[in-house]
């Protein structure tokens, strides 16, 4: 017979297993959805060239079979041995050792708890190093995405750790506080904490912690800037600055986004959606990069969309979808985290019960299927707001030019248009461009 601690852990094991055995079954019907699209969709047929859609094909199979690689060695195989082997006890014991070595009390749980933060970390930081090497100089590399030169790399990952820990010693030290003094209904006050700790972060964020890793400058004055401001104020959107950030050193992948809170808010380009304009005797550029980027009428159209997001409202939605589902998980916790098992189960020794590892343990194990669930549902909400925010841009008069800029970002970031239906729905929380183009004609019927 098996103790109730096993019978727990194999019960973790299981839900890690069949999660993430479903998450490679969809990868693999998608790998087969790139191996046999060989023909250049009849909507597209006029706009991408029989080379680019081979280019997509290759980029989009390689990313796929690498992350079911990667999943299959960390999911499937490290993770289910950690926790057999009692990985995170081994953790907690050696950061009481290191607490104690550096001159702080070990019998404190909040010492021991930021040391514990730190020490994985690192762990995890060498863990993930040999994917994210793969990953940036093997296979963007492979296809003409990356920028980065090995010291860029080894000084952006450094920074990106030491800045993760410098934001999180703080909170975790907080978090745990709140737990062991908050009393009965500590969960409200853990949840009200985190939520302010949300607010200030994604506000902070952009303009604090972000260039520390990218430069931003604002966006020179020009036609482009000009209809930038016309359009802002045309929809009360309050407009700020005009940023365009340099991520052409670390990638050739384009985006565009706004942030801020209330009624100062900033828009920002990647120089890669600007780059070149599509004009292709730019001195300068290498040959792959000539005629890459958006005339300034799609960057007006793309900036409609994420535009129309703001005017609909879907940011504070999204916002309030997620602090209530913050509250369930808290509520959960404060409901689950004392069951003594759930610790034995890894490793942890009778009377021992660390705050932050029952935090771990039932948020990513014990709530695994309720947290799928909650993600699908987030997933179809977003392409239903992808869908309205393309109408909103229609309305606006961007119709065509938002086609336009979609099939370039496509072409430019090697986005493949074809893919398997369960795959799409499952993972997609935008719909696909062959969707999009669809709905932008008037096709309603369009999922």
């Amino acid at each position: 017979m098996f103790s109730s601690s096993e019978l727990t852990l194999y019960a973790i094991l299981c839900v890690i297993l069949i999660e993430n055995a479903f998450e490679i079954y969809l990868s693999l019907r998608q790998i087969r959805v790139y191996r046999t699209s060989r023909t250049i969709p009849k909507e597209l047929s006029s706009v991408i060239t029989e080379e680019t859609f081979h280019k997509a094909r290759v980029y989009g199979q390689d990313k796929e079979e690498f992350a079911v690689f990667q999943a299959i060695i960390t999911q499937l195989l490290i993770v289910p041995l950690e926790l057999y082997l009692g990985f995170f006890a081994f953790v907690w014991a050696l950061s009481e050792n290191f607490t104690a070595n550096v001159g702080l009390d070990s019998s404190s749980e909040i010492y021991v708890s930021c040391m514990f933060v730190l020490v994985l970390n690192c762990i995890n930081f060498f863990k993930d190093l040999p994917f994210k090497v793969y990953k940036t100089f093997v296979l963007e590399a492979r296809h003409g995405f990356n920028k980065q030169t090995p010291g860029f790399f080894v000084k952006d990952q450094l920074k990106g750790i030491a800045v993760a820990s410098v934001i999180s010693l703080p909170i975790v030290a907080a978090v745990v506080a709140i737990v062991q003094r908050g009393g009965e209904f500590f969960f409200v006050w853990l949840w009200l904490f985190t939520s302010a700790v949300t607010l200030l972060l994604m506000t902070i964020y952009p303009s604090v912690i972000a260039p520390l890793f990218d430069k931003y400058k604002p966006l020179d004055e020009g036609p482009l800037r000009k209809s930038i401001e016309n359009l802002a104020a045309s929809l009360k959107f309050p407009l700020a600055q005009l940023y365009v950030v340099e991520g052409s050193k670390r990638s050739a992948h384009s985006n565009a986004y706004f942030y801020g809170l209330w009624g100062s808010k900033r828009i920002v380009l990647f120089d890669t959606l600007l780059l070149n304009k599509g004009a292709a005797s730019d001195e300068g550029l290498k040959e792959e990069e000539k005629g890459k980027g958006c005339e300034d009428s799609e960057v007006l159209a793309v900036l409609g969309h994420e535009l129309g997001h703001w005017k609909l409202g879907h940011i504070t939605k999204n916002l309030i979808i997620m602090q209530v589902h913050l509250f369930l998980l808290f509520a959960a916790f404060a409901f689950l985290f004392r069951t003594p098992v759930l610790y034995q189960a890894l490793g942890f020794p009778e009377g021992l019960q660390p705050i932050l590892i029952g935090l771990l343990v039932v948020f990513t194990y014990v709530l695994a299927p309720y947290n799928a669930i909650i993600n699908f549902a987030m997933t179809i909400l977003s392409r239903r707001f992808e869908y309205q925010a393309d109408a909103f841009a229609q309305k606006l008069g961007f119709a065509a030019e938002l086609g336009k800029a979609l099939v370039k970002l496509h072409v430019d970031n090697l986005g493949f248009p074809v893919y398997d239906w369960l795959y799409s729905v499952w993972n997609h929380s935008h719909p696909t461009l062959l969707q999009r183009l669809a709905r932008l004609s008037g096709d309603k019927k369009t999922n």
